[in-house]
């Protein structure tokens, strides 16, 4: 975002009103580049435009990478500080592992190499005496991670272990690589525990895939679907998978969150054990969960529009931004009101921004702070500065209020909480509209075809799931949604007739 500027000699021109004769030539820097497709028309390219346009990131030299620019940082940092609390609360503590994890490690346990060894990105450290074997870029940090469990669980007493690292990893993509949403490295926050009983990872398996959903829901303001990956899509080493699944407007589904139970698989294969309150040795429980700089890009495709970004208010790192409406003859005392009502706004903890730039008229800076996806926009001209008001407008329906600037706290807290209601609601509806309940194979072609989630009943056999991947070119079990299967379902598998196990949402994904 525009940084404050100073108050002293700061002036625009107002979009449709009189040049200010000291710039006449401002309007050759007025070139704001808008969207250019439509989101229903060209959802792939105009995703990408916002991500670019939107100063979220911007593609790096090296393929399948990219730079995280500020703005697109500063919603990572809101996603993490968000997190950081809850997680605190739960007694977890923030730590840091290397980034290079031994060859000798991965092998150890062997579900986890085998399903990790297409995306492993290797070093050949061949002229380092220090190193014997071949050091991996770590896609996820269990291996490493676990060899320490081995020498810092003793006893009972030692338990739990509850960890987290926000970090980079590596997974050498070879399909096609988007921003946010599938590149060769990104950012995340793994968090790894362990438990003296099965039944404390079981619990706390489900209570961070909870706190997942309030992530998605409560800061970014976007539904999931909650419940549990079948075994040929759960995580490689985990005994099951637990997920919150979201609809994007193209219809494919997007995995924005993971908690594993990993059982005693890693603690047998790394050593890690301890002396039982009963003083014999035992093996832990443990569990891992991740989100990643995914939530970003899902964030982007649910709220925005075909004028750009659209974030939600909770985790916009500018609330408002503050647009003086200038005539020289007011220039001094409408600037000067700015900077007075940020101020206040600042006072009560709202991140609100002034831009005074005389370069750029009123208009254009509408159009760009659309872009930008500030969830409000604060005008003031010299009538506004008459009436002790403000000009209140909403960047997702563009509502005007005209504000007293008195009421001018109270209207922006109340606004920014609508706003994130609003979105919320929105995307309920998006959600409950476009997962169909399907009946039989050819129901769930259409519906597939038709751009949605198909729920259908599944007998539980990977053979039939595979089936279902290879006739729709793709489609696979997204989740085994908690509130669909608290009980067995009566019907039948819709693809082979068989007595139907589970209740399983289908869809293509990211």
């Amino acid at each position: 975002m525009t940084k404050d500027n100073t108050k002293a000699g700061r002036s625009e021109n107002n979009a449709g009103q009189k040049s200010n004769p000291n710039h006449k030539s401002s309007k050759k820097h007025e070139e704001n580049i808008g969207i250019t497709v439509k989101k229903a028309e060209d959802i792939a390219e105009w995703y990408q435009q916002v991500c670019l346009r939107g100063e979220l990131a911007e593609y790096a030299p090296v393929k399948g990478c990219m730079i995280i620019k500020p703005n697109g940082y500063a919603i990572w940092e809101g996603i993490q500080d968000y997190f950081n609390k809850i997680i605190k609360l739960h007694k977890v503590k923030n730590v840091y592992f290397p980034l290079f994890i031994p060859e000798s490690f991965f092998k150890k346990e062997a579900q986890h190499a085998q399903g990790f060894s297409p995306e492993v990105a290797w070093i050949a450290n061949k002229e380092d005496e220090y190193d014997k074997e071949r050091l991996a870029i770590r896609p996820t940090s269990e291996t490493i991670m676990y060899d320490a469990f081995s020498r810092w669980i003793r006893s009972w007493r030692d338990l739990p272990v509850k960890i987290n690292q926000w970090c980079n990893v590596v997974r050498w993509e070879t399909e096609a690589t988007k921003l946010f949403l599938r590149s060769r490295e990104f950012l995340w926050q793994e968090g790894h525990c362990a438990y003296e009983t099965k039944e404390e990872a079981e619990e706390e398996t489900l209570t961070y895939l909870q706190e997942y959903k309030r992530v998605c829901e409560e800061l970014l303001a976007f539904p999931v679907i909650a419940g549990r990956k079948t075994d040929k899509e759960k995580f490689a080493g985990a005994v099951y998978t637990t997920t919150v699944e979201a609809l994007m407007p193209d219809g494919k589904a997007l995995q924005c969150g993971t908690s594993h139970l990993l059982s005693q698989g890693f603690a047998k294969s790394f050593g890690i054990s301890f002396l039982g309150r009963n003083e014999q040795q035992q093996m832990p429980w443990q569990i891992s969960w991740g989100i990643s700089t995914r939530l970003i890009g899902a964030t982007v495709l649910m709220h925005s529009d075909d004028s750009g970004l659209i974030l939600p208010p909770r985790v916009a790192p500018v609330k408002a931004m503050i647009v003086p409406i200038i005539f020289e003859e007011s220039k001094k005392a409408v600037v000067e009101r700015c900077y007075d009502v940020a101020d206040v706004l600042k006072n009560v903890g709202i991140p609100v921004e002034v831009d005074a730039r005389e370069e750029y008229s009123s208009g254009w800076k509408y159009n760009q702070y659309e872009m930008l996806g500030v969830p409000l926009r604060i005008e003031i001209g010299p009538k506004d500065l008459e009436k002790d008001q403000v000009v209140l407008v909403r960047r997702d329906t563009r509502k005007k209020d005209f504000v007293k600037v008195k009421d001018l706290q109270e209207s922006v807290e109340k606004t920014l909480e609508q706003m994130h209601h609003d979105l919320f609601s929105k995307a309920i509806k998006f959600l409950d509209e476009n997962v169909v309940k399907v009946n039989s194979f050819t129901e769930l072609i259409i519906t597939i075809k038709d751009k949605k989630l198909a729920k259908a009943l599944w007998c539980g056999a990977t053979e039939c799931e595979e089936k279902i991947k290879d006739k729709t070119a793709g489609v696979n079990a997204r989740v085994l949604p908690f509130e669909d299967n608290t009980s067995k379902p009566h019907g039948e598998c819709v693809l082979c007739g068989k007595d139907a196990m589970h209740v399983v949402v289908f869809g293509r994904s990211y």
